[in-house]
């Protein structure tokens, strides 16, 4: 082989082992610049040029922004991820007398269950979907799961019980998780819509309706099939996904923090010590992208042009909290004075809050703990907050023998080559379906249609293609 072959093969091969290092992330550029052409350019970035990030939460709270779908072209991708029934998502209902309809019987239904029952209907379903994952291994072995996954059915079973107030079947959960997986997979552009999957689970929520409705009645503004769109939309989807994520953000930051995890398991004599790691992970980690509003008037500000009603703003959490996040701490959230005050993991209160805000720091501890309680978490897959991997990680039995420092760096060690490795082949994925995604939902236009047909906002949207 001449020289030139040589070399040229040994530039292959470093081209080659580098891809994991390089690829992903060039990917993922391109993808955001084809996601503004494709679906083009609006909207008011806060925090940016025009809202920086010390009027953010004024901006976002004043009683002007309060706009949800009508009017931005974003919103067409939303519904089309969301669907079926946007129409009647409680994150898309525009401000008025069916919002309050739906958003009062949200909070009756979250309000039915006290702190208490809480903590037993969590730990409970926890320790179910544990149960069977031992069951899968008869030697007691350690687990490799995507945490995401895991958590899918214990969220599944909560929410199912709190609304029906009665267990969960078996063939429903799975319904139910379907359904969850789907729409999050879709929306980390890693697969395709499967409106199959949807359709199972609306078809059961109406005959489920129909025969044994739920003891909170139902907003009475919401026809029998729009119900069951809502059902499957605010806690079958929505409740759904984002506590997994928001469990599998968590247990990864155990799994790659082993002081913090070695903290909790020793039973140390500070209780509040998961709340500080729970919130300082969702500081790292917000669960919500950049959330839309259109404005319904103009939003006056001090020594600065009125924002003019019809502006679509854009509101980045991860940039806004990005900027106060630091190094990982669960301890400065101890002091006011270093506690972070670009802080709003649950939206801000004058604006559409998550309905969940009272209770989910609860709810993740408790799901915490039983996991903690059972399993020693190990990881070296990267963790970035769309988490598109899902959450590698090795779950170990307490009860079994300790690994020891050389078998678990060689565990740890294969399971970052993987993950570097899976992440080529997905971000093709990502970048090949995102696109096609994006530029279809502009193509139906479902938003877009459905108030193009009816003005006033009760006519039936155009149906999401697959």
């Amino acid at each position: 082989m001449s020289g030139l072959g040589l070399a040229a093969l040994v530039l292959t091969a470093a081209l080659a082992v580098s891809l994991p290092y390089w690829l992903p992330r060039t990917v993922v550029a391109l993808r955001v610049r084809i996601f503004a052409r494709v679906g083009g350019e609006e909207g008011i970035k806060a925090p940016g040029r025009e809202v920086p990030a010390e009027e953010f939460k004024e901006v976002y709270g004043h009683p002007a922004a309060n706009g949800r779908s009508r009017g931005a072209a974003l919103s067409d991708l939303f519904w089309y991820w969301l669907s079926p029934g946007p129409e009647v998502h409680q994150e898309h209902l525009e401000p008025g007398p069916r919002y309050d309809d739906v958003a009062r019987t949200t909070r009756q239904i979250l309000a039915g269950l006290s702190r208490d029952q809480w903590t037993e209907l969590v730990g409970r379903c926890t320790r179910q979907v544990l149960d069977e994952l031992d069951a899968v291994s008869a030697r007691g072995g350690a687990h490799r799961v995507r945490l995401r996954d895991l958590m899918m059915p214990v969220w599944a079973e909560v929410y199912y019980e709190v609304v029906f107030r009665e267990r969960c079947p078996r063939h429903v959960r799975d319904l139910i998780v379907g359904n969850a997986d789907d729409v999050v997979s879709a929306l980390k552009c890693t697969r395709l819509r499967h409106m199959d999957r949807r359709d199972r689970l609306t078809a059961h929520l109406r005959d489920r309706l129909a025969h044994n409705p739920p003891p909170v009645p139902l907003p009475s503004t919401l026809t029998e099939r729009e119900q069951a769109y809502y059902l499957q939309g605010t806690f079958f989807n929505t409740a759904v996904v984002q506590m997994s994520e928001a469990m599998a953000h968590l247990l990864l930051v155990l799994a790659t923090h082993r002081p913090v995890q070695d903290r909790l398991s020793a039973g140390a004599e500070d209780p509040d010590f998961l709340d500080r790691v729970i919130n300082e992970t969702l500081q790292h980690f917000p669960l919500f992208g950049v959330a839309h509003r259109i404005t319904s008037g103009d939003i006056p500000r001090q020594g600065r042009d009125p924002i003019p009603a019809g502006s679509v703003l854009l509101f980045n959490y991860p940039e806004y909290q990005g900027s106060d996040a630091g190094p990982f701490d669960p301890d400065r959230w101890l002091s006011p004075d270093t506690r972070p005050t670009a802080s709003i993991p649950f939206g801000v209160t004058a604006n559409r809050p998550c309905p969940a805000r009272g209770f989910a720091v609860l709810t993740m501890r408790v799901a915490a703990e039983e996991t903690l309680r059972r399993f020693r978490l190990e990881s070296s897959a990267e963790h970035t907050r769309s988490l598109p991997s899902r959450g590698p990680c090795l779950l170990v039995p307490r009860a079994g023998a300790a690994w020891g420092p050389v078998r678990r760096r060689s565990r740890l060690a294969v399971m970052r080559l993987a993950d570097r490795w899976a992440a080529i082949p997905r971000s093709l994925v990502q970048l090949a379906l995102g696109s096609y995604m994006v530029w279809d939902a502009r193509r139906l236009g479902l938003c877009r249609n459905y108030f193009a047909a009816s003005p006033g906002g009760s006519a039936t949207s155009v149906p999401a293609g697959r």
